[in-house]
């Protein structure tokens, strides 16, 4: 019977001395039992795949793996000659429980500044931890982490689909690679849909109005609101500053007895609009066109109209208790407000 000694793939370390026998399949599960690891290939000591359990002579050393290629042991000393450089020799990160093979000048080169350039400059100055394996542990995302590595190693920001942009800006900050930020937050900007300014229909508005509770806050800002029917509506809060309700066609506008407490329609044209038994106490109107509007029985206490065009309104019985009425484009008639 042989015996022979297994190692982790790429660790000189801890190894265990097993007894070489049946087929190869046997051993993987002898591996994967004392080494703690799913094994699947087994490699001699210069490297060669064992595919036949025939080719293992006796007191061999084997390197056991979980599928990645093979790690020569000997990658952390440094390079006969210098021929290669300091930084040219390869080691192997684990990062949240996923494998990284690379070479230190990747780590080092592109970015010198970052958090990776220190923790690998000098071996043993920063105190990295490593696993059973001999990998450096990381503990961070491996699904955001290898868009950045392969930024080091090839200087392009190339992400699979599936991966969250943001999760890789996240990472990117954590390690420093200050050159990819400004990569990703321009690929961020513009994978954001563009902002749909098509108009809807005054039958989508008011379904619109009619859904948002009383409590949240509808914006209608430059609305294109032309000749729309809102009787009894509540867009009490509502922002519709600068909206446009009048229709060429001569179709007018009609919000008869609808809640507008405290709405802000600063600057909207509103010419023949009916706001008749309306109710806008503390509404905001300043500077709008209601030339010509119907605002008899309306509630306008407190509400600001410095500014408007009210020539031929009807207030006929509305409340402006406390309503503003300063720089008015037109005079404004006692007749047309009885109280």
């Amino acid at each position: 019977m042989r015996r022979g000694t297994l190692f982790l793939n790429g660790s000189p370390r801890n190894g265990k001395v097993v007894a070489v026998y049946g087929t190869l399949s046997d051993l993987l599960s002898v591996a994967s039992s004392k080494l703690g690891i799913k094994a699947t290939s087994v490699y001699n000591g210069k490297g060669g795949l064992i595919d036949d359990i025939a080719l293992i002579r006796d007191d061999d050393v084997l390197f056991v793996c979980e599928g990645e290629p093979f790690i020569d042991p000997q990658t952390d000393s440094k390079p006969p000659g210098g021929l290669l450089g300091p930084h040219t020799d390869w080691l192997t990160l684990n990062v949240g429980g996923r494998y990284f093979t690379t070479t230190r000048s990747t780590l080092v080169n592109k970015e010198p500044d970052s958090m990776l350039a220190h923790m690998f400059k000098d071996r043993g100055v920063w105190g990295n931890k490593q696993d059973h394996r001999g990998a450096f542990l990381i503990d961070r995302s491996p699904e955001y982490f290898e868009p950045i590595l392969n930024y080091l190693r090839h200087g392009q920001l190339i992400v699979n689909d599936g991966i969250n942009l943001l999760g890789v800006l996240e990472e990117a900050r954590f390690f420093g690679i200050d050159s990819l930020i400004e990569h990703l937050e321009v690929a961020i900007k513009n994978s954001q849909p563009p902002e749909d300014h098509s108009p809807i229909s005054r039958k989508e508005f008011v379904r619109f109005l009619l859904a948002t509770p009383t409590k949240s806050e509808l914006r209608c800002q430059c609305a294109n609101l032309q000749g729309v029917k809102m009787l009894c509506s509540n867009a009490e809060g509502a922002s519709l500053k600068l909206c446009n309700f009048e229709d060429p066609s001569g179709l007018k506008a009609n919000l008869e007895g609808a809640n507008l407490k405290g709405v802000d329609m600063e600057g909207s044209q509103m010419t023949g609009i009916n706001l008749r038994v309306a109710t806008l106490k503390n509404a905001k109107l300043k500077n709008c066109n209601l030339r010509g509007a119907t605002l008899a029985g309306t509630d306008l206490e407190n509400c600001d109209l410095s500014g408007c065009d009210l020539q031929e309104a009807n207030l006929r019985g509305s409340n402006v208790k406390g309503a503003i009425f300063e720089e008015m484009l037109t005079p404004l008639h006692m007749s047309q407000s009885v109280r």
